[in-house]
């Protein structure tokens, strides 16, 4: 049996219990979740880690609500597949969703259509009147800390105290709810134009987190400058000091899921991590940061 054969088996027997027969079976991605396109128009996203820090169906749950929501007031969003219940389903001990596949097209997203995107969201989510855990990716990575050894004692202890100041800085902020995990691999550009997808993190924030997310790669990785302050013009206004504590907490979110979602890195993930670890580092040594 290969790796994907189960959890494909549970994606294609819970698609047949339901009336749809699968006439295909593309693997779109494949990583802690796997992707499969199993009709023309219908994919199933199946959570492969069931033994990561992410336990049953909770997150699916506030997705697919937070999905639901999006699509019925016109948000860009991929929306859930129309032919099955919302779900999230589990078979096998497999998390498991469907929806409906769009087309990607080749070409690079515009910055301003990437802020005007997200803030239209934004506008829609703040209307959302389901619940979400407060600050939730960061609470929970501080709890990955805690109960896992990632990295060295060190810089061990520098994740925690960025994540302890930043959900203390952070808390004092406007809350509303957020995508949780707003980066261009979570942005389609599609024949329908620019949609927002994978609702998994969403979760009760400041904005500025999401607008942090988008941007922090081209900040402080790639300091393409004109790149971020056009999606941050199109997106408007926002709290420069909750921005930059964003940026912050943001790099040490994902150096604390890093080992997690990337096992065994290659070079370039290598690198990335260490220049996130250098840069939280430095700040944790004094030094500032520039916000565009």
């Amino acid at each position: 049996m290969t790796d994907t054969e189960l959890p494909i088996r549970a994606a294609t027997e819970t698609a047949i219990a339901h009336g749809i027969t699968p006439d295909r079976c593309d693997i779109l991605q494949n990583g802690s979740t796997l992707v499969l396109r199993l009709t023309e128009t219908l994919v199933a996203r199946v959570v492969q880690d069931v033994d990561g820090p992410r336990q049953g169906t909770e997150w699916f749950a506030r997705e697919n609500a937070i999905a639901q929501h999006l699509t019925e007031n016109g948000a860009p969003v991929i929306p859930l597949h129309p032919d099955l219940p919302p779900g999230p389903h589990e078979h096998l001990g497999y998390p498991i969703n469907f929806w409906q596949f769009v087309t990607r097209i080749d070409a690079e997203p515009d910055p301003c259509e990437i802020g005007r995107t997200l803030r239209h969201c934004h506008d829609i989510m703040r209307h959302f009147e389901v619940p979400l855990p407060k600050l939730a990716i960061l609470t929970e990575s501080l709890a990955i800390m805690q109960d896992r050894e990632l990295f060295p004692q060190v810089t061990q202890q520098m994740l925690r105290d960025h994540l302890t100041n930043s959900i203390e800085v952070l808390s004092r902020f406007p809350h509303q709810p957020l995508h949780g995990d707003a980066h261009m691999g979570n942005l389609m550009n599609t024949t329908l134009g620019l949609l927002w997808t994978d609702w998994e993190d969403t979760f009760s924030g400041p904005v500025e987190w999401d607008v942090a997310s988008i941007i922090w790669n081209a900040q402080i990785l790639e300091g393409d400058h004109s790149w971020v302050k056009a999606i941050c013009d199109a997106y408007g206004s926002v709290d420069e000091v909750a921005l930059r504590q964003c940026l912050i907490a943001r790099a040490a979110v994902m150096t604390v899921w890093y080992p997690i979602l990337y096992p065994n890195p290659n070079e370039e993930r290598q690198a990335k991590l260490q220049r996130r670890i250098d840069w939280l580092q430095t700040l944790m040594d004094g030094a500032s940061i520039a916000v565009a």
